[in-house]
């Protein structure tokens, strides 16, 4: 299962790091992929063994310092 979730306020490959092992500790995911758009809003897709929970997603997305637009499966 993939789900993607667009984030803003990225713009550097710290940016891409911090995301990357947030989003990593949620449960059922499996492998993060950040595709850096800096200053824009980016597009950071989760592979998972089954649904994730939204609300820990934007959770670790806050934790790491940025801000969840949207997300869609």
């Amino acid at each position: 299962m993939t789900t993607t979730f667009q984030v803003s306020g990225m713009t550097c490959s710290h940016c891409v790091k911090s995301v990357t092992a947030e989003v990593g500790k949620v449960a059922g995911a499996e492998a993060v992929d950040v595709d850096l758009v800096p200053g824009g809003v980016s597009v950071v897709t989760v592979s998972s063994s089954r649904p994730l929970d939204p609300a820990a997603v934007a959770a670790a997305i806050d934790e790491a310092g940025y801000e969840l637009v949207t997300a869609t499966r």
